[in-house]
Parts: structure tokens; sequence; C-alpha cells
């Protein structure tokens, strides 16, 4: 892949940088087969054989990729330019005609999302975007499949407070707390979950959104004002979030952090369930607290539903409120899994739920 500059003053795409950088991998020993050129405007026949004459490869070799307003176009863009085709051609393989058949009514789908759902992320990278990258295009692919255009409200947890909870969140019908480390904005956002369960806005909670879900509900509905993580508070005489056992006195932390892809049961009375469709569901996890099995009793005592449960029963995967029109939390990270004509089955219901939210018009 290549950049083609344009320069308006001339009119006239520069083909030196794709000379040099050829040039550079050939200094290495490396010959490409094919060059991707990116560029915002179509390359000119001429300009594709200047490509092939400088840089030694076949005419025909030369592929455009234009820039396009949705990013999941590029593999229907790139097959008009056959690149699979050729690709295949080099390594002497068969290239039978792909099925697109699935891929392109997604791109229609997206194209045609008649409504609109405002949902608020409240993060602690809020300032760099990236940070949340994965989640933020999960949440793009259940908005397509609910034929919604996703509007995500960025949301800096240390804003959050029982004085602007009101005016933050009081354009919004869904709330999401993703993932993080360190104790910077947990206020504010345990101050996001209340103001979500109680004014039954719907949310979903990721890795330490589960978490703090469970801290929160500790807090404010069973009453434990002091309850906590042990990681952010070690000495809390409530610690519901909290290494396992087996955990404890390892000074190696990175071989306490639990890594990849983990098995989870569901309760079938769930609303889990209903979404993943299935009781046995494989999700990836990086964290190292869970749930303090002494604790429960207590939560479901006072209406809070473990809805998953690792094989062994040793482990609590997710939660939920009975109650609430949306109110779910995963220890996992199914951002991870979320693909664009595949979306994941919690992003999903959470974007249909924040939509259901939505005042009548």
């Amino acid at each position: 892949m290549t950049l083609i500059p344009y320069l308006k003053a001339s009119g006239e795409m520069k083909t030196k940088p794709t000379q040099a950088s050829v040039k550079t991998l050939q200094g290495m020993g490396i010959q490409p087969d094919i060059i991707v050129c990116r560029s915002e405007y179509p390359i000119p026949l001429s300009v594709r054989q200047k490509i092939a004459l400088f840089c030694n490869v076949p005419e025909d070799h030369v592929l455009q990729n234009l820039d396009i307003p949705i990013l999941y176009e590029i593999p229907l863009a790139m097959e008009k330019e056959h690149l699979a085709e050729i690709a295949c051609s080099c390594l002497k393989l068969p290239s039978p005609p792909p099925d697109l058949a699935e891929w392109e009514a997604m791109i229609d789908a997206w194209k045609h999302r008649s409504k609109t759902v405002s949902i608020a992320l409240v993060g602690k990278y809020t300032a760099l975007h990236d940070a949340y990258i994965s989640v933020v295009e999960s949440l793009r692919h259940a908005g397509t499949a609910n034929g919604a255009k996703v509007n995500i409200k960025w949301v800096e947890s240390e804003d959050v407070t029982p004085e602007t909870a009101d005016s933050i969140f009081a354009d919004v019908t869904g709330i999401l707390i993703p993932g993080g480390f360190g104790d910077r904005g947990i206020a504010g956002k345990i101050e996001a979950i209340k103001y979500a369960r109680v004014n039954r806005i719907p949310l979903l909670g990721l890795c330490l959104g589960m978490q703090l879900s469970i801290v929160e509900f500790a807090r404010d509905v069973i009453g434990w004002p002091d309850a906590n993580s042990s990681e952010l508070d070690p000495n809390t005489p409530h610690p519901l979030i909290h290494l396992m056992p087996d955990q404890n006195g390892v000074t190696n932390l990175g071989g306490t952090l639990r890594l990849g892809s983990y098995p989870c049961v569901l309760d079938k009375s769930t609303k889990a369930y209903k979404l993943y469709g299935c009781e046995i569901i494989h999700e990836r996890h990086r964290h190292r607290y869970e749930v303090n099995n002494n604790y429960r009793e207590d939560l479901t005592d006072h209406g809070m539903v473990l809805s998953g449960i690792s094989p062994d029963g040793r482990i609590v995967e997710m939660i939920e409120l009975p109650d609430h029109p949306f109110f779910i939390g995963t220890q996992a990270h199914p951002e991870l899994k979320s693909r664009p004509n595949r979306p994941h089955p919690l992003f999903k219901g959470f974007v249909a739920a924040a939509l259901a939210a939505q005042p009548a018009k």
C-alpha cells in the first residue's frame, strides 16, 4: 500500500514517493508483485503505467484504493480492482468468484439507516477516541443491525458527579462503561452507573464496567457505602471485587491475568441467554480481579442476577438486573468479537434497548 499525493496547485499526481518506497524495499531484497495506491482521486492510466515502469511490476498489478465514506466498503472496492484474483494468480492458486452477498447486504443496510440513537461512552481516555475504537465500532455494527446510526457522546468520567449527571445524560438513551485500569475517574463511572440504574436507562458494563456496577449496587442497594474493589481500595471492609484465593501471594502480576478466551454458562431465564440464544458461550478476557464469591448471596438476595458463571461454578462472568429495561455487565471484552456483518449480541441488544428507550415522537 502506498499513497499517491495530489497537488491541487498543479493538478497532478506525484509518483516519486511510491517509487522511493519501492526502491527501499528492493534494497532490502523485496520485490513487490502488486502495488495498491491510496488516493483521493481516480488514478489515470498514464500514472499507473509510470508506476509500473519504474517499480518493475505489471501494469495491471497497479491498483487504486480510493478514499470512500464507509470503511467497510474497502473489500468491495478492492474486489472491483481484482485484488484477490491478481494475488491468487501470483501465488498460482485458483480464484473462484467470492460470495459477497452478506457483505453487500451489510453495506446496503449501513447506507440506509433510518433511525438515530445517542449513547454515552463514559471513560477516562475520551480525549483519545482510538483508545476505545473496538467499542465504538461494535456500537456502529449494532446500530446498523438495528437500522440506526449511533451518535456517541464522549463523557469524561471525572466530569460526572451527582450535580452534573442530569445535564450530561439528558440527551442520551444508553450508557456504556468500558474497561480500564487505575482509580482515576472511578467515582464518575460509579455515578454514571447509578444514574442509569435509578433512571432506568439501558446500561452495558464491560470488564471494569461490570465490576463497578456491582460496587455501585452494593453501596446504594445493599447499603454498604464503603464497598469497593480491593484493586481500588485494599482496605475496604466489603471487597466485592478481589483477587481469587489462588492468586494471593503471587508477585508476578502478569501471570495472574485471565487472558484469552474462556467459556461461560448462561442462566436460561436471563436477558443474556435470550440475546446469545445458547447456553454455553465463549468470550475474550483481559483482567485480574474477579467477583468475590463470599458476596454472591448478598447480591442475589437484593435482586441482582448472576446471569453467567464459569463452567466450574467458581467465577461470576455476567450480571444483570431483571427488573431493568437493560442493565447487563460482563467480565469479558465482547467488543473484540464483534464484526460489521455479525454484530455482537450484547451490543445489538444494548442498542435495541437504547432505541426503545427514546421518547415517542
